[in-house]
């Protein structure tokens, strides 16, 4: 790997798109038990085992099983004692996204770049290696105990990354339910904190903001938030940002921000090039999607236009449909995988779209409020 010489502040400034990303490396996810949470990721969302670190690779503190599905890779990671920062972490936010890991070609001028633009740092780059190569990693923090990592996995030729071995059970092979990449991930954010953290991804990591949706967008009779779309200069990595607004009653970014103690990520979207097809599946694994209103389809053609898709196997599934200069997309959101009321997915195709949803909102939002209703906290 070529070595790169540290930047200065005018020389990290005067870079266009100084920070080139290659999309989403993985997820990881601090978790009460990692095991159980990988069984369920694999019988639920069809992920398949792909590697594992703990006590017998020679970790003590914690352990990690890596989940794999096409380009998909989550991490589910538990402490093995108290008193230690994932246990905190958990204490406190419950299960939830801890790393959001980018795919990086450097990530010693990755963590360089952005601390020297002002991001607190989280890693300083470590190489770790074993007989598979070397994978070099950093990381920042952004909003609440949310870190960003940078991977260079270019030297690597091992299946997930040292420190971890290959993990198989012949017993459970769970089929692909044709997920195959992050989207986007969104962050719920504090009272008027939107703007302060997308002028940190402008000033530190180089994104733009492409999307703006104010309360009149998104709000119903009862609750609103703000949201700011923030991407970088490819389009590989996208990352929305929410805060509340002003309503009758407590808006579900609130909610959120209540049960996680805290900002944090609130939902990852998951690609894939059949929705109907891999709707059907997780169904039939479990998951729990929102019920939107037959209503919602009434006019729907009329709203969007004219669609590929069959519009009942769309509506029997309750999946939303929006349409924007570029195409259009379908989406579907599904419940709390969590006790607390705080982190879901959300499943999308898109078809030429490049927006998210805004036709939508009106409808998703009546549907989470009525889950909270359900749960007593609207």
């Amino acid at each position: 790997m070529e070595t790169v010489l540290p930047l200065n502040k005018e020389q990290v400034a005067a870079t266009p798109d100084f920070l080139p990303l290659e999309g989403t490396d993985y997820v990881e996810f601090y978790v009460g038990n990692a095991k159980q949470a990988a069984y369920y990721y694999m019988s639920a969302f069809g992920f398949q085992a792909l590697a594992y670190c703990g006590p017998e690779t020679g970790n003590k503190d914690f352990v990690s099983y890596a989940v794999r599905q096409n380009k998909l890779t989550f991490v589910l990671t538990t402490p093995l004692r108290i008193n230690n920062p994932i246990a905190d972490h958990i204490y406190k936010h419950g299960d939830g996204v801890k790393h959001l890991a980018l795919k990086v070609t450097d990530a010693q001028y990755s963590w360089e770049a952005t601390t020297q633009r002002g991001a607190k740092s989280a890693m300083e780059p470590k190489t770790l290696t074993d007989e598979h190569g070397s994978v070099t990693i950093s990381g920042i923090h952004t909003y609440g105990d949310t870190v960003h990592l940078f991977i260079d996995r270019t030297q690597y030729n091992g299946v997930f990354m040292p420190g971890f071995r290959a993990w198989t059970n012949p017993h459970f092979q769970p089929a692909s339910t044709g997920l195959l990449y992050v989207d986007h991930c969104v962050g719920n954010v504090g009272w008027n904190q939107m703007n302060p953290w997308v002028k940190f991804y402008e000033d530190v990591m180089g994104f733009r903001n492409i999307l703006s949706f104010d309360d009149n967008d998104i709000s119903t009779e009862y609750s609103a938030l703000m949201s700011k779309v923030m991407s970088n200069g490819n389009g590989y990595v996208k990352f929305p940002i929410n805060e509340p607004a002003e309503g009758k009653k407590k808006s579900q970014v609130e909610e959120y921000l209540e049960f996680y103690n805290g900002e944090g990520v609130q939902h990852c979207a998951l690609a894939t090039k059949d929705i109907v097809a891999t709707v059907r599946d997780l169904r039939s694994r479990g998951v729990e999607f929102l019920i939107v209103p037959n209503t919602y389809y009434d006019d729907l053609l009329d709203r969007v236009g004219h669609i590929d898709e069959d519009l009942e196997p769309l509506k029997e599934l309750g999946i939303l449909i929006d349409r924007d200069d570029e195409g259009y997309l379908l989406q579907i959101f599904s419940k709390p995988v969590e006790d607390r009321p705080t982190l879901f997915f959300e499943i999308i195709q898109r078809k030429g779209a490049k927006s998210f949803g805004k036709g939508n909102f009106k409808a998703l939002f009546e549907a989470l409020e009525r889950e909270q209703e359900n749960r007593g906290n609207l």
